[in-house]
């Protein structure tokens, strides 16, 4: 499959926030950092996600927001 999304990070599930209609997965992708994306619990199903299984992150956005 070839996708347009050109940040794609490697990381392992670490948890997640079930709710009604979305979660949260927690993503570990090293060095202390932690990625936290809210997607459809029926993705979550769909993709049999479960803790330890080795994912990939992919960002396509076109805004990026920095606070400080």
């Amino acid at each position: 499959m070839k996708i347009s999304a050109r940040n794609q990070i490697a990381g392992t599930v670490l948890s997640f926030d079930h709710g009604a209609v979305n979660g949260t997965v927690k993503i570990d992708i090293g060095g202390g950092n932690v990625i936290t994306s809210s997607i459809t619990e029926e993705a979550i199903a769909d993709l049999g996600l479960t803790t330890g299984d080795k994912v990939t992150v992919l960002i396509k956005a076109s805004d990026v927001l920095i606070g400080k």
